[in-house]
């Protein structure tokens, strides 16, 4: 096919949304629409199954138009999605029996505190890389199973499917021909041994899951099957597949051992190549897959920032700094950095490598001369600092993945920052390269589907095709750096519950 071109669907948690991408991963359209979230109770998180299908087959058509070009030019469409985010569906009717359950949701919290009160945690980090937490998928359906009508039953019968977002969407868009998700969603539902990279009877005994409900799991780029050619207008191949994060440290580039990528969001999720080698974290870092490509599993360490943009949010909101975060980081750059101020953002309690639920939020080192400037600055800081946290830890866990020439590649809405990049690097020690091109989930689904389908060679000749990065090199003397890490460390000693 002369100049292909791969669609990507990123179905993320508050949007839809379709990238063109030619064969040199520019973007050349895109089209989304915004996802509707359901709170039925407190702590309880749900989306429409079916909403989410309609808009993934609606953005998927208008990217295409909106470019100008011809469905018969695409190569492939790559999946990418929300990652721990479930669905259960009837096999025969394609409906869902319930809103699909979403990653937030805590409702399983009791359950997980039961299973890890009767000792089963450490066999669980053992096979799946991960800890008890409502987050997973595995209790969620559990839930489902247990709280919809008939639904264990139907279930053991066989009339009952169950999958991450991108299972559920594959499965509609081959008009029921595919069950089948990657080994990076699955690697995030507790059911999945990570090792052996199979479903894990000794899981789904302990969670209450009949494994007959998941979907067959393949690489992040393999054979999905084709959509039904009523819905794009003609049949096109699914070839790419990778949770969010994975999907993004694809993006990125980050296909060797010690290459790491950050996304700084509402909070912020850090990933580190460890290569084929799957490290068991002494401080409670997540063990996942970073994607697997010809049947060969290459893993990551994964370490999650609670707060990371939302500290600017409260800034901008809470203390009634005007102008949105350029107002923040204008008021930021004003402040006085001797004065020492640290912000602790642990308003819903402090994630790796401290797992506190109970901490809470704190400003520390204030005096008569601090102000709003100085307050400013610590709410970036604490990005920067809380990452410092999160290197140190992957260091100690994975000594030959993270050497001392690594460098932390960015995206999401706080590396648009230069300023913050440059903070970045400052606090941390470590040189950081700002991905030139925002989108690097879509990005990478894209080129796992452009791998999967011929467009490219191998895995290292897609990352090629990613936008180069703007480098920032750590310009902070040590003994300041560490001053103020050693500070950082005695504010968070202060809040720890």
């Amino acid at each position: 096919m002369a100049d292909p071109l791969i669609l990507a669907l990123d179905q993320g948690t508050t949007s839809t949304r379709a990238i063109l991408f030619d064969a040199k991963g520019r973007a050349l359209a895109e089209s989304g629409r915004p996802l509707e979230q359901f709170y039925p109770a407190d702590g309880w998180v749900e989306h429409d199954a079916e909403a989410i299908f309609a808009a993934s087959a609606e953005v998927l058509r208008e990217a295409v138009q909106k470019a100008g070009r011809a469905m018969a030019e695409v190569a492939a469409i790559g999946v990418t999605n929300q990652r721990e985010t479930v669905v259960i569906w009837d096999r025969a009717t394609g409906r869902p029996i319930h809103r699909a359950i979403v990653w937030q949701d805590r409702r399983t919290a009791g359950a997980c505190d039961e299973l890890r009160a009767a000792g089963h945690e450490p066999k669980v980090t053992e096979i799946s890389g991960l800890l008890l937490d409502p987050y997973f998928s595995g209790t969620k359906i559990a839930w489902l199973l247990d709280h919809v009508e008939g639904a264990r039953a139907r279930a053991e019968a066989g009339d009952l499917l169950a999958g991450t977002i991108d299972a559920w969407v594959i499965w509609k868009l081959t008009g029921g021909k595919s069950h089948a998700t990657d080994a990076t969603n699955a690697s995030r539902t507790l059911l999945f041994d990570i090792r052996k990279q199979a479903w894990s009877d000794e899981m789904g005994e302990m969670l209450g899951v009949p494994l007959g409900l998941m979907p067959q799991v393949l690489d992040c780029a393999g054979d999905y099957g084709e959509t039904e050619a009523s819905l794009l207008g003609r049949a096109i191949p699914i070839r790419g597949v990778a949770g969010d994060q994975q999907a993004a440290l694809m993006g990125q580039g980050c296909i060797r051992p010690g290459e790491m990528k950050a996304t700084y969001g509402t909070g912020c999720f850090m990933l580190l190549n460890t290569g084929e080698t799957a490290p068991v974290s002494k401080a409670r870092l997540l063990t996942t897959v970073a994607a697997r490509i010809g049947g060969k599993a290459t893993f990551a360490l994964e370490g999650a920032i609670f707060i990371a943009g939302a500290a600017i949010q409260w800034a901008n909101e809470g203390l009634k700094i005007g102008g949105g975060p350029q107002g923040v980081e204008a008021l930021a750059k004003q402040a006085n950095d001797e004065l020492g101020v640290v912000l602790v953002p642990a308003f819903t309690g402090l994630g790796a490598p401290w797992w506190d639920a109970g901490a809470r939020g704190a400003i520390v080192g204030l005096t008569r001369d601090a102000g709003l400037p100085e307050i400013a600055r610590a709410a970036f800081d604490a990005s920067a600092l809380q990452t410092r946290d999160l290197i140190e830890a992957m260091r100690a866990d994975a000594p030959q993945a993270l050497h001392d020439q690594a460098e932390l590649r960015i995206d999401g809405g706080m590396s648009r920052s230069a300023w913050f990049s440059q903070r970045l690097a400052d606090l941390t020690g470590v040189a950081v390269g700002r991905a030139t091109y925002g989108e690097t989930t879509a990005l990478g689904a894209a080129l796992f589907a452009g791998v999967g389908a011929g467009v490219y060679r191998d895995v290292a000749e897609a990352a090629a095709a990613r936008p180069k990065t703007e480098a920032f090199a750590p310009a902070m003397d040590a003994p300041r750096r560490e001053a103020a890490y050693a500070r950082w460390l005695d504010a968070v000693g202060r809040v720890r519950s």
